[in-house]
């Protein structure tokens, strides 16, 4: 059998629709590569890339020969839509280079799943869809994509297998990478097509009801494994899709995403089962949120256990700024001590305590240059006598759960010190979802009495060496990712959908 010829390229981004619009400065600092640099890296000891794409090319270099056709790699962190130029300049770079490659026996497409464009609501749809009008009927299209992806009949259409994550916090990349390429290696030795449902249940559950440790969202993720298994062989995939509400896009809600080996009917009857138990789960979709008045009061007990909290309101890795002052202030205010709080993104502040120097005393002054755009309105300056801890160049490997092992560029960071409260500030917006960020600057988690983390959930996989589940509180902060839906004015997700409406009847569902 002669080596395949694979195509590799993609586009990542979760679209905050009320966030700050992606630009082309988002992308080219995270990830913007093409040719033998991106298999350079994709091969590299620590890839700064999506673990995803790395594991797929290494498994494809593992399992025998293939001829790579590296295209483009862009990512950018979590933001708004993306600006109209830079995906048509992006996606244009991708049409080119298949053009260009000649006839071609499969693509990989590496994409999050939940980006939206200043013009275009489903542009990871559209990408595809351009990708299979180039390479034809005959090439195969094989996708990674993150559970939190809002998945339309588009994407669907243009893929032979989608690959999507199994666990949040997302630490299961490289075995989903594997798995595609193990599948098209699969795919091209039998000669067989792969067949792909969808079915949608209208259900939109915001990011804090899709933990994977725990029903129902993990239950039902383990119910379409086990539906899968007990079919012999029939199914090559079964993901279960979570959505990203705050993309706010008619192809929002949970999406169950069958791929047969060969046999459509198997695949839609699998989908439709899969839906209907997650109909029947949906009261369940639904969390309750720890207050920022009971926050301080946890923080303030001496005699209560070692907790960490999330800035649910401000989490980076959903398109918040990291810029939020609520939490941080009330803690302040309250005389919280021994609380270690991670990270703020304030590139100004960053460089002035690295003008100043470890041990200066100084007022520090957090979003000095907040701007008015609708999106900043909850980045209020909060300001407090400081005094520089530690510093650092910001360039960390990550050491557990989503980001360990991968490579981070995170620039000038300092350790602060504001009466009991060591807060960390960055300079590249990130969620801190990984212990490196405190422990690169010395501080040591285990001797913390509180440790508050902007990040919504991946933060349970980096800190559970320190805190059981129950020690674990999601407070009700504002911000761009507010999971308190009843605050959001969306407009084109699809209606009724529940929660948003609690009294929503589903046709499709077997309840009779």
């Amino acid at each position: 059998m002669r080596e395949p010829k694979v195509a590799l390229l993609g586009m990542i981004l979760e679209s905050n629709r009320f966030a700050r619009p992606a630009n082309e400065h988002d992308f080219r600092s995270l990830t913007w590569l093409g040719g033998k640099a991106l298999l350079d890296e994709a091969r590299s000891a620590t890839p700064s890339l999506a673990a995803e794409f790395a594991a797929f090319v290494r498994a494809m270099d593992a399992t025998g020969p293939w001829h790579p056709v590296p295209c483009t790699l862009a990512a950018s962190h979590p933001a708004g839509p993306v600006d109209k130029n830079v995906f048509e300049t992006i996606a244009g770079n991708i049409e080119s280079q298949l053009a260009a490659a000649g006839p071609l026996d499969a693509v990989y497409v590496c994409n999050h799943g939940a980006m939206v464009a200043e013009h275009n609501h489903d542009p990871d749809g559209d990408l595809m869809a351009r990708v299979r009008a180039l390479v034809g009927p005959g090439t195969l299209i094989i996708s990674t994509l993150d559970l939190h992806g809002n998945i339309s009949e588009k994407m669907t259409e243009a893929c032979d297998l989608i690959v999507g994550y199994r666990t949040n916090p997302h630490v299961d990349m490289i075995e989903r990478g594997e798995e595609a390429a193990f599948s098209l290696r699969r795919c091209l030795a039998s000669g067989r097509r792969p067949k792909i449902a969808l079915a949608k249940p209208p259900i939109v559950p915001a990011s804090v009801a899709l933990l994977t440790a725990e029903a129902p969202y993990g239950a039902l993720i383990d119910y379409g494994q086990r539906r899968q298994a007990e079919l012999g062989g029939a199914i090559l995939n079964v993901s279960v899709f979570g959505n990203f509400i705050f993309s706010d896009t008619p192809d929002n809600g949970v999406s169950v995403v069958v791929t047969a080996r060969d046999d459509l009917e198997t695949a839609q009857k699998l989908a439709a089962e899969i839906a209907d138990h997650a109909w029947s789960q949906r009261e369940s979709f639904v969390r309750t949120l720890s207050t920022v008045d009971r926050a301080v009061s946890m923080a303030c007990d001496p005699d209560g256990p070692p907790v960490i909290f999330s800035d649910a309101g401000d989490n980076p890795g959903g398109g918040g700024s990291g810029r939020t002052t609520e939490l941080l202030a009330a803690l302040h205010a309250g005389g919280a001590g021994n609380v270690l709080y991670g990270s703020f993104f304030d590139p100004d502040l960053a460089a002035e305590a690295h003008k100043l120097g470890v041990g200066a005393k100084f007022t520090a002054c957090f979003n000095r240059n907040a701007g008015k755009a609708a999106w900043e309105q909850w980045d209020r300056r909060f300001l407090a006598p400081a005094k520089v801890l530690a510093l650092h160049d910001g360039n960390v490997v990550g050491e557990r759960g989503m980001t360990a092992g991968r490579q981070m560029h995170l620039g000038p960071c300092a350790a602060l010190e504001l009466g009991g409260i060591r807060v960390v500030v960055i300079s590249d917006r990130a969620q801190t979802a990984d212990p490196v960020f405190f422990h690169m600057l010395g501080l040591e988690i285990e001797r913390a009495r509180c440790v508050v983390v902007k990040s919504r959930g991946h933060f349970r996989a980096g800190f559970s060496g320190w805190f059981a589940p129950e020690q674990v509180f999601e407070i009700d902060t504002a911000g761009l990712t507010s999971p308190v839906l009843e605050r959001w004015p969306f407009e084109f997700i699809p209606r009724p959908s529940f929660p948003l409406d609690p009294d929503t009847v589903w046709n499709d569902s077997g309840e009779g």
